[in-house]
């Protein structure tokens, strides 16, 4: 993904979805918003479920001309026809999935609150790198990926960045000088309207 001018949307899937009703929610949202990228960040472990998930969110982004990757199967990325991967592991794997995948998919990488990680991984061929989360969750460790870090990066690096995990119209608002892309997800699938949700989100981006 290459850095835009201004922050785009990179839409992350729910961790459980219901593959009866998802894909007409996810259109919908598509339709009326910009969005970049979707990735599928699902907990599920079984492959065949996560596979048919991937189908049908394949088949809503690919007919609106939007990228989808998947959060760490390499395998289902190659075997589905997705168009990346998201590593979850900082930067250890990016070398050999840039190498898996060859030079024209998307591989990004999630590096936590670590700038070492996030050079490490551009270095090994990342397309962008995640910080977050953003605020503090409560199941997280306490660590956040602070506007001082997103600011940095801006500054000295060249890969894009996504700003991620906890995201509020105030933290938009602050990080939108300083980011590439926001990785928008939980904050709008627990809404009962995801599109107004996140159509809130885009206006604090100014």
């Amino acid at each position: 993904m290459d850095a835009p001018e201004q922050p785009q949307i990179y839409l992350i899937t729910p961790p459980e979805i219901d593959l009866d009703s998802f894909s007409d929610r996810l259109a919908r949202v598509l339709d009326g918003a910009e969005i970049a990228c979707i990735r599928l960040a699902l907990s599920s472990s079984d492959e065949d479920h996560v596979a048919r998930a991937a189908d049908a969110c394949r088949e809503v982004a690919h007919s609106r001309d939007i990228a989808l990757v998947i959060s760490d199967h390499l395998l289902l990325a190659q075997r589905l026809g997705l168009d990346g991967v998201h590593l979850t592991d900082a930067a250890r794997s990016v070398r050999a999935a840039r190498k898996e995948l060859g030079p024209d998919a998307i591989v990004g990488c999630h590096c936590g609150v670590s700038r070492h990680d996030g050079m490490t991984a551009g270095e090994a061929g990342a397309d962008y790198i995640a910080f977050g989360p953003v605020a503090e969750r409560a199941l997280g460790d306490g660590s956040v990926a602070g506007q001082d870090l997103f600011q940095w990066w801006s500054e000295m690096i060249e890969v894009p960045v996504v700003a991620e995990g906890g995201l509020t119209e105030e933290l938009v608002r602050a990080l939108a000088p300083h980011t590439d892309f926001f990785g928008i997800g939980d904050e709008i699938w627990t809404a009962e309207d995801p599109l107004t949700k996140l159509t809130a989100l885009c206006h604090a981006m100014g």
